[in-house]
């Protein structure tokens, strides 16, 4: 079992006594917080169409917290790219690796990150995803590469720049392509872990190295929601359970202040859907989150740990990133 590296998962979460503009500072705080403590990436997601989630403008965000920080990498967790053109995607992260080299990442996912009239507001052709997403990956590192300086279409800036590529999914079918491509590879646990340990398995049994990276690598992200109790970090949790339920309902409202009866606030079927949605979360006082990681990377032996953490109160939440990078380096 290897000693995984932490990162962060960040959606620019709103809450519902703050601004977008204040939701934008605390990430920036947060990512310093975190760049401290030596984690090692912050990565922001693309969503669309949600009041709870700010994130919508990825690689403008992106920008905005590589240039308030100084080491971590930063990057996305990732774009959707089948909403985008890749040309455009290589010019805007290669004008972001230019601007801040070795510090960015690049992650792609093929999901819309929103719902299908959204989806069709952003031009995607639902007939061919499956085709399109893993041929968008292949132009993103022919743009990327030396030898297209003699292409027709270049990106500029975006040609020759060392930008990693990250493969998310939440499914087998993102394992099969990061593992025939040779890409790392980040799975959603964190809303999406069905099938989380076959996913894993059919990485690391098919992976084709690559020049740039001769190993498999997994990137595990999960919730964490850590307190000084077992109590306070439970209490912390009903805003993310409140904000899955929210989704349940169709109904995405800002993040809402922790309640302290999630019984009189879900049924038991929205409860037994959240639960298993949310099976891997770090919750709990120090002790019992390090029992809980124990357990995870026993099981899964992750490369890394990407953490994503809906506490309502911002010092909280900087808090629990604290307790679990305390946690990690007790491991």
């Amino acid at each position: 079992m290897i000693k995984p590296k932490l990162s962060v998962l960040d959606l620019a979460p709103v809450k519902k006594d703050k601004t977008i503009h204040q939701t934008f500072q605390d990430s920036l705080d947060l990512a310093r917080h975190v760049e401290n403590l030596d984690f090692k990436r912050f990565w922001l997601a693309e969503h669309h169409n949600m009041a709870s989630i700010a994130s919508s403008a990825t690689s403008v965000l992106i920008g905005f917290i590589a240039n308030g920080t100084s080491t971590i990498r930063v990057g996305s967790g990732g774009v959707m790219l089948p909403n985008h053109s890749s040309l455009v995607i290589a010019e805007q992260f290669g004008t972001l690796e230019s601007l801040f080299p070795g510090r960015i990442d690049l992650g792609v996912g093929r999901a819309p990150g929103t719902d299908g009239v959204t989806a069709r507001a952003l031009g995607r052709n639902p007939a061919i995803i499956n085709e399109q997403f893993p041929r968008q990956i292949m132009e993103l590192q022919q743009y990327f590469s030396a030898e297209n300086f003699t292409a027709p279409v270049r990106a500029i800036p975006g040609e020759d720049c060392d930008i990693p590529i990250y493969v998310l999914g939440s499914s087998t079918d993102s394992a099969w392509l990061a593992a025939e491509l040779g890409l790392p590879y980040a799975f959603a646990g964190h809303f999406a872990p069905q099938m989380m340990d076959m996913a894993f398995n059919i990485y690391r049994e098919n992976y084709q190295p690559g020049e740039k990276f001769p190993n498999p690598y997994i990137i595990a992200c999960v919730n964490g929601i850590a307190a000084e109790t077992d109590a306070e970090a439970q209490k912390l949790a009903n805003t993310l359970y409140m904000a899955f339920v929210n989704i349940i309902r169709d109904d995405r409202k800002p993040f809402s202040a922790p309640v302290d009866d999630m019984d009189a606030y879900w049924n038991p079927a929205e409860k037994m859907h959240v639960l298993n949605m949310l099976r891997y979360s770090f919750i709990g006082g120090p002790e019992n989150v390090r029992t809980q990681i124990q357990n995870f990377q026993e099981r899964f032996d992750v490369d890394e740990i990407m953490i994503t953490s809906h506490i309502y109160d911002h010092e909280a939440r900087k808090n629990s990133y604290s307790i679990i990078r305390n946690v990690m380096d007790g491991l």
